[in-house]
Protein backbone atom coordinates (compact mmCIF):
# COMPACT_ATOMS: atom_id res chain seq x y z
CA UNK A 1 0.00 0.00 0.00
CA UNK A 2 1.45 3.38 -0.88
CA UNK A 3 0.26 5.07 2.24
CA UNK A 4 1.77 2.03 4.48
CA UNK A 5 4.96 1.65 2.85
CA UNK A 6 6.66 -1.64 5.03
CA UNK A 7 3.72 -2.24 7.16
CA UNK A 8 1.35 -3.22 4.08
CA UNK A 9 2.60 -6.70 3.91
CA UNK A 10 1.73 -7.56 6.93
CA UNK A 11 -1.63 -6.75 6.82
CA UNK A 12 -4.61 -8.68 5.96
CA UNK A 13 -6.71 -7.77 3.11
CA UNK A 14 -10.18 -6.98 5.47
CA UNK A 15 -7.82 -4.87 7.26
CA UNK A 16 -6.77 -2.76 3.73
CA UNK A 17 -10.48 -2.58 3.34
CA UNK A 18 -11.48 -1.33 6.01
CA UNK A 19 -8.34 1.18 6.00
CA UNK A 20 -10.12 2.70 2.93
CA UNK A 21 -13.32 2.96 4.16
CA UNK A 22 -11.68 4.87 7.16
CA UNK A 23 -10.26 7.01 4.46
CA UNK A 24 -13.42 7.44 2.18
CA UNK A 25 -15.00 8.99 5.82
CA UNK A 26 -12.28 11.23 6.31
CA UNK A 27 -12.54 12.34 2.73
CA UNK A 28 -16.26 12.94 2.86
CA UNK A 29 -15.41 15.02 6.30
CA UNK A 30 -12.94 16.79 4.20
CA UNK A 31 -15.33 17.61 1.14
CA UNK A 32 -17.46 19.43 3.56
CA UNK A 33 -15.53 21.07 5.64
CA UNK A 34 -16.57 25.24 6.80
CA UNK A 35 -14.05 27.67 4.39
CA UNK A 36 -15.99 30.89 6.02
CA UNK A 37 -12.85 31.74 8.58
CA UNK A 38 -10.43 31.19 5.05
CA UNK A 39 -8.83 33.88 2.75
CA UNK A 40 -6.87 32.45 -0.36
CA UNK A 41 -5.51 34.89 -2.72
CA UNK A 42 -3.81 32.83 -5.67
CA UNK A 43 -5.54 29.81 -7.10
CA UNK A 44 -4.07 26.86 -9.07
CA UNK A 45 -6.02 24.24 -10.53
CA UNK A 46 -6.03 21.56 -13.11
CA UNK A 47 -7.67 18.05 -14.14
CA UNK A 48 -5.64 14.96 -13.13
CA UNK A 49 -6.05 11.71 -15.30
CA UNK A 50 -4.70 8.64 -13.34
CA UNK A 51 -3.42 5.42 -14.80
CA UNK A 52 -6.01 3.20 -12.52
CA UNK A 53 -8.56 1.70 -13.84
CA UNK A 54 -12.00 4.14 -13.14
CA UNK A 55 -15.51 3.27 -14.24
CA UNK A 56 -15.28 5.78 -17.20
CA UNK A 57 -12.15 7.00 -18.94
CA UNK A 58 -13.42 10.90 -19.43
CA UNK A 59 -13.92 11.13 -15.96
CA UNK A 60 -11.15 12.84 -14.31
CA UNK A 61 -9.89 14.39 -10.80
CA UNK A 62 -10.40 18.29 -10.59
CA UNK A 63 -8.00 19.89 -8.36
CA UNK A 64 -7.86 23.38 -6.79
CA UNK A 65 -4.64 24.64 -4.63
CA UNK A 66 -4.91 27.57 -3.06
CA UNK A 67 -2.66 30.71 -1.47
CA UNK A 68 -3.67 32.15 1.72
CA UNK A 69 -2.28 35.31 2.14
CA UNK A 70 0.49 34.69 4.45
CA UNK A 71 1.87 32.00 1.58
CA UNK A 72 1.00 29.02 2.81
CA UNK A 73 -0.46 26.73 0.00
CA UNK A 74 -3.44 24.22 0.56
CA UNK A 75 -5.08 21.82 -1.01
CA UNK A 76 -8.88 22.87 -1.77
CA UNK A 77 -10.75 20.90 -3.57
CA UNK A 78 -10.65 17.10 -5.06
CA UNK A 79 -13.79 15.82 -6.93
CA UNK A 80 -14.94 14.42 -9.79
CA UNK A 81 -14.73 15.83 -13.34
CA UNK A 82 -15.66 14.86 -16.80
CA UNK A 83 -13.55 15.85 -19.45
CA UNK A 84 -12.70 19.19 -17.11
CA UNK A 85 -16.37 20.35 -18.61
CA UNK A 86 -17.67 23.92 -17.48
CA UNK A 87 -20.32 22.43 -15.75
CA UNK A 88 -17.76 20.00 -13.70
CA UNK A 89 -16.03 23.55 -12.63
CA UNK A 90 -18.33 25.44 -12.45
CA UNK A 91 -19.54 22.94 -9.68
CA UNK A 92 -16.63 22.81 -8.04
CA UNK A 93 -15.91 26.54 -7.57
CA UNK A 94 -19.78 26.89 -6.21
CA UNK A 95 -19.11 24.17 -3.59
CA UNK A 96 -16.29 26.37 -2.57
CA UNK A 97 -17.84 29.36 -1.95
CA UNK A 98 -21.11 27.57 -0.47
CA UNK A 99 -18.60 26.29 2.51
CA UNK A 100 -17.59 30.30 2.91
CA UNK A 101 -14.85 31.24 0.15
CA UNK A 102 -16.64 34.05 -0.65
CA UNK A 103 -14.37 36.42 -1.29
CA UNK A 104 -12.87 36.09 -4.94
CA UNK A 105 -9.23 35.64 -5.28
CA UNK A 106 -6.33 37.92 -6.82
CA UNK A 107 -5.25 35.07 -9.45
CA UNK A 108 -6.34 31.58 -11.05
CA UNK A 109 -3.33 30.14 -12.77
CA UNK A 110 -4.66 26.79 -14.87
CA UNK A 111 -4.16 25.43 -18.25
CA UNK A 112 -6.19 25.86 -21.35
CA UNK A 113 -9.28 23.79 -20.46
CA UNK A 114 -11.93 26.33 -21.58
CA UNK A 115 -14.21 24.74 -19.20
CA UNK A 116 -12.50 26.21 -15.86
CA UNK A 117 -11.86 29.79 -17.82
CA UNK A 118 -15.88 29.97 -18.72
CA UNK A 119 -16.58 28.30 -15.41
CA UNK A 120 -14.67 30.87 -12.69
CA UNK A 121 -16.04 34.20 -14.11
CA UNK A 122 -19.32 32.79 -13.31
CA UNK A 123 -18.76 32.21 -9.48
CA UNK A 124 -15.45 35.03 -9.04
CA UNK A 125 -16.23 37.29 -11.46
CA UNK A 126 -13.30 39.91 -10.13
CA UNK A 127 -10.63 36.87 -10.14
CA UNK A 128 -8.01 37.61 -12.96
CA UNK A 129 -7.03 34.00 -15.20
CA UNK A 130 -3.43 33.55 -16.17
CA UNK A 131 -2.39 30.44 -18.44
CA UNK A 132 0.11 27.86 -17.12
CA UNK A 133 3.37 29.21 -19.48
CA UNK A 134 4.78 25.99 -19.73
CA UNK A 135 1.33 24.20 -20.83
CA UNK A 136 0.82 27.44 -23.58
CA UNK A 137 4.57 27.08 -24.72
CA UNK A 138 3.72 23.40 -25.53
CA UNK A 139 0.32 24.06 -27.29
CA UNK A 140 1.78 26.87 -29.35
CA UNK A 141 4.94 24.61 -30.66
CA UNK A 142 2.40 21.58 -31.67
CA UNK A 143 1.13 24.77 -34.06
CA UNK A 144 4.74 25.04 -35.51
CA UNK A 145 6.95 22.95 -37.72
CA UNK A 146 10.13 20.96 -36.23
CA UNK A 147 12.18 23.48 -37.71
CA UNK A 148 10.74 26.11 -35.94
CA UNK A 149 10.30 25.13 -32.71
CA UNK A 150 13.54 25.84 -30.91
CA UNK A 151 13.53 29.18 -31.90
CA UNK A 152 10.02 29.52 -31.30
CA UNK A 153 10.39 27.69 -27.60
CA UNK A 154 13.61 30.20 -26.94
CA UNK A 155 11.39 32.90 -27.94
CA UNK A 156 8.60 32.34 -25.47
CA UNK A 157 10.85 31.53 -22.50
CA UNK A 158 12.35 35.56 -22.86
CA UNK A 159 8.52 36.35 -22.34
CA UNK A 160 7.11 34.86 -19.74
CA UNK A 161 10.50 34.76 -17.50
CA UNK A 162 11.08 38.92 -18.49
CA UNK A 163 12.51 41.17 -15.65
CA UNK A 164 9.27 42.98 -15.83
CA UNK A 165 6.31 43.99 -17.12
CA UNK A 166 6.54 46.00 -19.85
CA UNK A 167 9.27 43.40 -21.56
CA UNK A 168 6.22 40.95 -20.92
CA UNK A 169 2.42 42.03 -20.56
CA UNK A 170 1.45 39.66 -18.58
CA UNK A 171 -1.07 39.66 -15.56
CA UNK A 172 1.11 37.81 -12.88
CA UNK A 173 3.29 41.18 -13.03
CA UNK A 174 1.10 42.99 -11.32
CA UNK A 175 1.90 40.87 -8.17
CA UNK A 176 5.33 40.25 -5.76
CA UNK A 177 8.26 39.70 -7.94
CA UNK A 178 9.10 36.97 -5.18
CA UNK A 179 6.02 35.75 -6.03
CA UNK A 180 6.22 35.62 -9.75
CA UNK A 181 7.84 31.98 -9.91
CA UNK A 182 5.07 30.33 -8.35
CA UNK A 183 2.57 32.30 -10.77
CA UNK A 184 3.91 31.33 -14.05
CA UNK A 185 3.19 27.67 -13.77
CA UNK A 186 0.50 25.39 -12.61
CA UNK A 187 3.65 23.37 -11.06
CA UNK A 188 2.22 23.77 -7.45
CA UNK A 189 -0.24 20.79 -8.81
CA UNK A 190 2.46 19.32 -11.25
CA UNK A 191 4.93 18.48 -8.23
CA UNK A 192 2.54 17.38 -5.77
CA UNK A 193 0.71 15.00 -7.97
CA UNK A 194 3.89 13.52 -9.87
CA UNK A 195 4.59 11.23 -6.37
CA UNK A 196 0.68 11.04 -5.31
CA UNK A 197 0.87 9.45 -9.54
CA UNK A 198 3.68 6.86 -8.64
CA UNK A 199 1.81 5.87 -5.47
CA UNK A 200 -1.37 5.38 -7.15
CA UNK A 201 -0.32 3.37 -9.81
CA UNK A 202 0.26 0.03 -7.82
CA UNK A 203 -2.36 1.02 -5.30
CA UNK A 204 -5.01 -1.53 -6.84
CA UNK A 205 -7.79 1.12 -6.48
CA UNK A 206 -11.06 0.79 -9.18
CA UNK A 207 -13.18 3.69 -8.33
CA UNK A 208 -13.26 7.12 -8.69
CA UNK A 209 -14.44 7.37 -4.42
CA UNK A 210 -11.03 5.56 -3.39
CA UNK A 211 -8.85 7.09 -5.75
CA UNK A 212 -9.91 10.53 -4.32
CA UNK A 213 -9.78 8.83 -0.69
CA UNK A 214 -6.17 7.62 -1.49
CA UNK A 215 -4.96 10.46 -3.05
CA UNK A 216 -6.31 12.98 -0.61
CA UNK A 217 -4.36 10.61 2.22
CA UNK A 218 -0.83 10.98 0.43
CA UNK A 219 -1.46 14.39 -0.23
CA UNK A 220 -1.70 15.32 3.32
CA UNK A 221 1.12 13.28 4.95
CA UNK A 222 4.04 15.57 5.61
CA UNK A 223 6.26 15.46 2.47
CA UNK A 224 2.97 16.76 0.78
CA UNK A 225 1.91 20.17 -0.10
CA UNK A 226 1.86 21.64 3.07
CA UNK A 227 5.27 22.25 3.42
CA UNK A 228 5.08 24.11 -0.18
CA UNK A 229 5.36 27.68 0.89
CA UNK A 230 5.48 31.41 -0.69
CA UNK A 231 8.41 33.26 0.24
CA UNK A 232 6.51 35.91 1.49
CA UNK A 233 3.28 37.49 2.49
CA UNK A 234 0.86 38.24 -0.23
Amino acid sequence: MALLGREAPGLSANTISRLKEVWKDEHQRWSRRDLSNRRYVYLWVDGIHFGVRLEDAAQCILVVIGATADGKKELLALADGYRESEQSWREVLLDLKARGLTLDPHLAIGDGALGFWKALPQVYGTTRGRRCWVHKTANVLNKLPKSQQPKAKAALHEIWMAATRQEALLPFYDFPAEHWIHLRTTNPIESTFATVRLRTAKSGCVSRESIQAMVLMLVKRPSGIGRNRIESPI
